[in-house]
């Protein structure tokens, strides 16, 4: 594992807590957290699909 992977981990797990405690600040129930979550994921999920389908790529 390369040192700058590593740091992206790092990054990574930062950015996660950091989203975490702001979610925790709202005092949301775990059925309205897991309802919320499964929308955002039909959202990106839906936008992955309509890219795809529009034959969008990533640049190399």
């Amino acid at each position: 594992m390369s040192e700058g992977s590593i740091i992206s981990i790092v990054a990574l797990l930062g950015w996660l807590i950091l989203a975490g405690s702001a979610l925790a600040s709202f005092r949301m129930g775990w059925g309205k957290m897991v309802r919320l979550a499964l929308i955002w994921l039909a959202v990106f999920v839906g936008l992955f699909l309509i890219a795809d389908l529009m034959g969008a790529t990533l640049p190399n």
